[in-house]
């Protein structure tokens, strides 16, 4: 008898984006966080931070209601890289125990949002999958833009 498949197998391999994305972020000096590709673009820093901020937001406010609003990850609270990359792990470890919970039978569950929109959970994790691998490489490039060697995908 076969066992049902949980959303976490379903989504294993979201394991090797957030390898690339921690791999690419350990290179790097606590200085090179303050990099930005131009004038009014976000920092290498910044752009880390976001995505832990959108995976959090995603499945922590929207789809648990465990918080009250989006959460905001401030170069203050999270200046190094060390800090940084405990966070993506902290978020993530969460995000990875929730979708171990969840059979992928629940996937085709809606989800009400504030802003008055239905979505699948199916949805949300692909979205939130694609966002930090459309950031990743953004990171990648901004490690080709300091002369540095990204990550093999």
């Amino acid at each position: 008898m076969a066992t049902a498949m949980n959303a976490a197998e379903r989504f294993a391999h979201w394991r090797t984006v957030r390898r690339g994305l921690l791999d690419a972020l350990n290179v790097l000096s606590d200085e090179q966080l303050a990099f930005v590709p131009r004038a009014g673009l976000w920092s290498l820093g910044t752009v880390a931070r976001h995505i832990a901020e959108a995976e959090e937001g995603w499945f922590r406010h929207i789809v648990t209601g465990e918080l009250d609003e989006w959460p905001q990850f401030t170069e203050a609270a999270y200046p190094t890289i060390a800090s940084i990359m405990a966070l993506l792990t902290e978020v993530h470890d969460r995000t990875m125990a929730f979708l171990a919970k969840t059979d992928v039978d629940d996937l085709d569950r809606v989800i009400d949002t504030p802003w008055d929109e239905t979505i699948r959970l199916e949805w949300i994790v692909w979205h939130v999958l694609e966002h930090e691998a459309h950031h990743r490489g953004e990171i990648y490039l901004m490690l080709g833009l300091m002369g540095m060697e990204a990550p093999d995908v």
